[in-house]
């Protein structure tokens, strides 16, 4: 553990908190935003299919690196990494559940697909966001982080939450990407698939939340010797852990499930709408009119 944090430890049980520089996350986020914006300004050039990127897209990418950013630095992460579980919980669900979708939404099409022309990278990328790995990778990465001795380990070696975090981002990218993919050569899942997935998807994290939630004593040792802030205890603590993971996790999963009902009841009441051409030509048959051999486009 950091000096500055054992002596916090030690200290009153309202410490002040002190804000510093995180010069990996300065780094990471200007890489980020960097990659990006070459891309888009000096690589749609060379990119044969490249088309025009919206300033929504760029919004939605500069959002998702600020997210990131947000939830790396002070105050979030200097409290989520000496004081309280939940905001330890609220940072997990920033990088798994809000940065990764804005990434995704935020990325043109053309850019994800150009280094998909390699043969390799393609084959390796079509496995990693196969829907059964994805989902794999992802619960096995959530689960994995949040035992007690993963949690214990990542809080006391800075290096290794590093490694945690990243883990968090790049399996929660491939949990997503049955979801939200814009490309045919990687497409999503059909709007009822899409359903079950994120159905499923909602159950694992329920049941971690159900053990951090209603465990009588401190599930996380490190945060139940932490010093309070606001007058949390720590069960009180991890009680309001688990609401964020089950809770407001869950809200997100059940908005895009709602969302891929809607886009699949729109898509069948349009498809019921449009006309037969089966039907026209009952309809044409019943008029006594002639009917020609082929069926206009459109009617197929």
């Amino acid at each position: 553990m950091p000096l500055a944090v054992t002596l916090l430890h030690a200290s009153s049980s309202e410490p002040t908190l002190h804000w510093h520089l995180h010069p990996d996350v300065l780094f990471m986020s200007a890489l980020l935003l960097g990659g990006y914006w070459y891309a888009v300004t000096q690589l749609r050039s060379e990119i044969s299919d490249a088309m025009i990127v919206r300033r929504g897209q760029v919004t939605l990418f500069v959002t998702g690196v600020a997210v990131l950013f947000v939830a790396s630095t002070y105050p979030i992460h200097e409290i989520a990494e000496g004081y309280l579980a939940s905001v330890h919980m609220f940072q997990h669900l920033l990088y798994t559940m809000v940065a990764p979708i804005l990434l995704i939404l935020g990325t043109p099409a053309w850019l994800l697909r150009a280094p998909l022309r390699n043969p390799v990278v393609f084959r390796t990328a079509k496995v990693l966001v196969h829907p059964i790995v994805a989902f794999a990778v992802f619960n096995a990465v959530q689960l994995l982080t949040h035992l007690p001795s993963t949690v214990d380990l990542a809080l006391h070696h800075h290096w290794f939450h590093l490694t945690v975090h990243i883990a968090l981002v790049v399996s929660a990218l491939m949990m997503w990407w049955p979801v939200l993919s814009p490309l045919e050569e990687l497409p999503p899942l059909s709007y009822p698939l899409q359903m079950g997935y994120l159905f499923v998807q909602s159950l694992l994290p329920a049941v971690l939340a159900a053990f951090i939630t209603f465990s009588t004593g401190p599930f996380y040792d490190y945060y139940g010797a932490a010093p309070r802030l606001w007058g949390l205890t720590p069960v009180e603590d991890q009680q309001f852990a688990g609401f964020v993971m089950k809770i407001l996790g869950s809200l997100i999963i059940w908005g895009f499930i709602v969302y891929a009902f809607y886009r699949w009841y729109q898509n069948e009441q349009r498809e019921s709408r449009d006309p037969r051409w089966e039907e026209v030509k009952e309809e044409l048959a019943r008029m006594g009119l002639p009917i020609d051999a082929g069926a206009p486009r459109g009617l197929r």
